[in-house]
């Protein structure tokens, strides 16, 4: 049986620039239905999900340079995260006070735990063009995220990855190349040579192949 989470208290969004709103000095770009006090969330204490601490360490990142690009969901059913488990971590780590939250409505607890497991697992059944994501890396690798004042890490990619990913593909499209082995000091066949294949005699000179 699922428990239920204390009551939110709501708290008014900091407007940045027209048409922006910030939460703690992030934007928030996200739709959302109210900015709250970090400490107001409860994590859903059997979510199934666990996050890598270089893992929280990039969303952390990625969330501080590009803002706020997803809420964390709430259910009014239980006051429980429902998603971004991962994503309140990361703001506990960048030490802000303020969220964007959505709150959701769930019928019942079987809703509520479906949606929690789905958001999960449907990110593990994703298949990834290796080669448009490679293209798509090489151009953002070239410059275009410097000019932003950013790194290759607000892909998700650290060095290491990127260097894994792409060693992968330049084994694959440049093969190794073979050395072909010295010649023998002392061939056997001499130039004139004529062989004998069976019955068939091959010329020398054109290559023929005549019965004999």
């Amino acid at each position: 049986m699922m428990d239920q989470a204390p009551d939110h208290v709501g708290t008014e969004p900091t407007p940045a620039a027209a048409g922006t709103v910030e939460a703690s000095g992030v934007l928030v770009h996200c739709a959302y239905d109210e900015i709250v006090d970090i400490d107001a969330l409860v994590p859903n204490p059997r979510n199934p999900n666990r996050h890598s601490d270089e893992q929280i360490r990039l969303l952390a990142k990625i969330i501080k340079h590009q803002g706020w690009r997803a809420p964390i969901t709430v259910s009014n059913r239980s006051g429980f995260i429902v998603r971004g488990h991962g994503r309140l971590t990361a703001a506990k780590l960048l030490g802000v006070d303020l969220v964007p939250v959505d709150r959701q409505d769930y019928a019942t607890e079987a809703e509520e735990w479906a949606d929690l497991v789905a958001d999960n697992r449907l990110s593990e059944l994703n298949e990834m063009d290796n080669l448009a994501l490679k293209d798509i890396l090489q151009e953002l690798d070239s410059g275009m995220l410097e000019v932003l004042g950013a790194d290759m890490e607000l892909t998700g990619y650290t060095d290491d990855a990127m260097a894994d990913l792409m060693s992968q593909f330049q084994s694959e499209e440049e093969p190794q190349e073979v050395e072909a082995p010295e010649p023998p000091e002392h061939p056997v066949t001499q130039a004139g040579d004529v062989w004998e294949l069976g019955r068939v005699v091959q010329c020398p000179r054109c290559g023929r192949l005549t019965d004999v």
